[in-house]
C-alpha cells in the first residue's frame, strides 16, 4: 500500500496545472478554492502545497528517519516506549479516518463529483462497512480506537455517497464551471502581464526622454 500511494503521489505531481502566468497559483493544490471560503486557510509553511516536487519527497524522508531514530532511542525505555507506540498508533488511525474529508470538502466546493470513480466509492463503504461488521463481531479483543476511527471513515464514505447521489459525476454544467475558473485566471494572468508591458514601456519612454533632453 506505501508503495501505491508513493506511486500516486508521483503521478499526481506530474500532472499539476501548470501556472497560468509566471509566479501564479495554477500549480498549487486547491488554488481553485474560493478566497474568503471557510476552507481558504493559509498553512504553516505552505504545508502540502509547495509548487516544487523536491518538498513532498524531502519531506517524507525526513518523517520516515524521525520515525526510525524515535524507534531506537525509545525502544530500551520501556514505559516510554509503550506510551509512544500507543501515540503513534492513534495518529495513524485518526489520519486513515480522515482521508475521505478533503474529498468531502472539494464535491462541496464544487458542486460535483467529477473525477471521483463510482467504483472507488464502492470499494471504500464496502470495506468500510466489513471492517466496521469485524470489529464489532469478532471474538478476539478490539482496541476502541479502531471501532471509533472505523465507524468514523465508514459515516464519512456514506456521506460521499450521498454527495454522489445529489451531484452526480458531473456533467456539461460541472465542465462550464471549470472552464469559467480557468477563463477567470488567464483573464487575471493576462491583465497582469499587460499592466506590467505598460509599465515596462512607460519605462523605456522615461528612459528615451531623458537622453534626448540629455543631448
Amino acid at each position: 500500500m506505501v508503495v501505491v500511494q508513493l506511486i500516486l503521489l508521483k503521478i499526481a505531481l506530474e500532472h499539476r496545472p501548470l501556472p497560468a502566468t509566471k509566479g501564479g497559483e495554477g500549480s498549487m493544490p486547491f488554488s481553485g478554492l474560493e478566497r474568503g471560503s471557510p476552507f481558504d486557510i493559509q498553512r504553516p509553511y505552505n504545508f502540502w502545497q509547495w509548487r516544487s516536487h523536491k518538498p513532498y519527497w524531502h519531506f517524507l524522508l525526513y518523517l520516515l528517519g524521525g520515525l526510525i531514530v524515535c524507534e531506537v532511542l525509545f525502544r530500551p525505555m520501556e514505559p516510554i516506549y509503550d506510551a509512544y507506540s500507543v501515540l503513534i498508533g492513534y495518529l495513524g488511525l485518526s489520519i486513515e479516518a480522515t482521508l475521505p474529508i478533503p474529498q468531502l470538502i472539494a464535491n462541496a466546493q464544487s458542486q460535483s463529483c467529477k473525477g471521483f470513480r463510482l467504483s472507488v466509492l464502492a470499494a471504500w463503504i464496502g470495506g468500510d462497512a466489513m471492517k466496521v461488521f469485524w470489529f464489532f463481531t469478532s471474538t478476539s479483543e478490539i482496541p476502541l480506537a479502531f471501532k471509533v476511527c472505523g465507524c468514523f471513515q465508514a459515516a464519512c464514505d456514506c456521506l460521499l455517497g450521498i454527495q454522489y447521489f445529489i451531484y452526480g459525476a458531473g456533467g456539461d454544467e460541472a465542465v462550464l464551471k471549470e472552464h469559467a475558473m480557468e477563463e477567470a485566471h488567464w483573464a487575471r494572468g493576462h491583465r497582469a502581464s499587460h499592466s506590467h508591458t505598460r509599465s515596462m514601456s512607460a519605462g523605456q519612454r522615461g528612459a528615451t526622454f531623458s537622453d534626448t533632453e540629455a543631448e
